[in-house]
């Protein structure tokens, strides 16, 4: 038996009980009764105790145990208790379809019983209150099955609504990993990668004046300043206040960025018009440069870069590198997937492309003056 089963039955139980313990009452004084009609006690006892044998069958088989039942009360008033009490039970259990033919059969069998065996009012009367009797069980019990069927949908329907609660904060809550996962590549790791490769030229480069070492020192403190600037961004991301958050930069900023990076030692080159664009281009602009100059100064440490930026049926944003020295090593790949996704939202396109003597970087993003 099913749970939602189980909990439709225990509301009735108390009703069967007290029909099942007035059943045995009846079902004596029944038998006891029909000496007037000639019929033996044992008769009675027999039909009674087989009409209550007939109950448990109506879970089946209900429309054949309610037919029956029927049969059995039209032969001895000792069935009437498991007759009136099968029209509850099927009504409780099954659709009206069945339901209805069982409490006609039981109404039935009530009504011939009346015409040969003595009952203790007139004939019409019994018929009337067999009807309403059999019509207020039969209904009581299609009220309570569909009291049932409300209950389950609704915990069916709760059900639903927590699991569809559980799926929306489960993915708003990797969208959000994933969006501070990149805005700690896109910020962090190009700072940790400046203060790596200064702080690499400091321990190889024995032969760098007072002055350049005075310089790549303040480089190191710049850039160590910067990124506890960007962890708080970062941290900025988990507030409540999003207004909390400091602006995000944009193509304003990579004068900025390209000047940190020389100060660093690389060359680089700069050549970007001066355009108003939204903040969410403005970033992905500024982001795309970054994870170029991130990416040369990590694989190609001391070659040349070129940063361009120009609008060509939108925004064309390229960093090309030469060939440089020993790089810190391979990559994850996290930054480019992060990065082409962040361009792809917006409806462009990025790509990577090893070349002869470096590597370029090329993305195109959808924009109208």
């Amino acid at each position: 038996m099913t749970p939602s089963a189980s909990r439709r039955d225990r509301p009735g139980a108390p009703v069967l009980l007290g029909l099942l313990s007035g059943m045995a009452v009846l079902t004596f004084l029944g038998a006891w009764s029909a000496q007037d009609a000639g019929v033996p006690l044992g008769i009675d006892l027999v039909l009674g105790a087989s009409a209550m044998a007939i109950l448990p069958f109506l879970q089946s088989r209900p429309l054949l145990g309610g037919l029956l039942l029927g049969a059995l009360a039209a032969l001895s008033p000792a069935a009437t208790p498991s007759a009136t009490a099968g029209t509850y039970v099927v009504a409780r259990r099954e659709p009206l379809r069945t339901a209805v033919p069982v409490a006609c059969a039981s109404i039935v069998g009530h009504g011939l019983q009346a015409l040969w065996r003595p009952v203790g009012l007139p004939l019409g009367w019994w018929l009337l209150a067999d009807v309403a009797v059999h019509a207020a069980l039969l209904g009581w019990g299609a009220y309570g099955r569909t009291r049932d069927a409300l209950v389950d949908e609704w915990r069916a329907r709760a059900r639903r609504a927590e699991r569809d609660q559980e799926r929306e904060v489960d993915e708003a809550r990797s969208a959000e990993r994933t969006r501070i996962a990149r805005e700690m590549h896109d910020t962090l790791a190009h700072r940790l990668t400046l203060l790596a490769t200064t702080a690499g030229a400091l321990e190889y480069r024995t032969d760098l004046s007072p002055t350049q070492v005075a310089a790549a020192a303040g480089v190191v403190r710049a850039s160590a300043g910067a990124a506890l600037e960007d962890l708080r961004t970062v941290i900025g991301v988990l507030r409540e206040r999003p207004d909390e958050l400091r602006p995000v930069p944009g193509l304003e900023n990579l004068p900025a960025l390209v000047a940190q990076e020389r100060a660093a030692g690389s060359v680089v080159s700069l050549e970007a018009p001066d355009l108003d664009l939204p903040a969410q281009l403005g970033l992905a602009v500024y982001r795309v440069c970054q994870e170029g100059l991130t990416n040369a100064r990590r694989h190609a440490p001391g070659a040349s870069v070129e940063v361009v930026v120009a609008v060509d049926e939108g925004l064309r944003v390229r960093v090309v590198n030469g060939r440089g020295g020993v790089g810190l090593g391979t990559g994850t790949g996290t930054g480019l997937v992060g990065l082409t996704e962040r361009v792809e939202l917006l409806g462009g396109t990025l790509t990577a492309t090893p070349r002869p003597d470096g590597f370029e970087l090329d993305a195109w993003l959808p924009w109208e003056p």
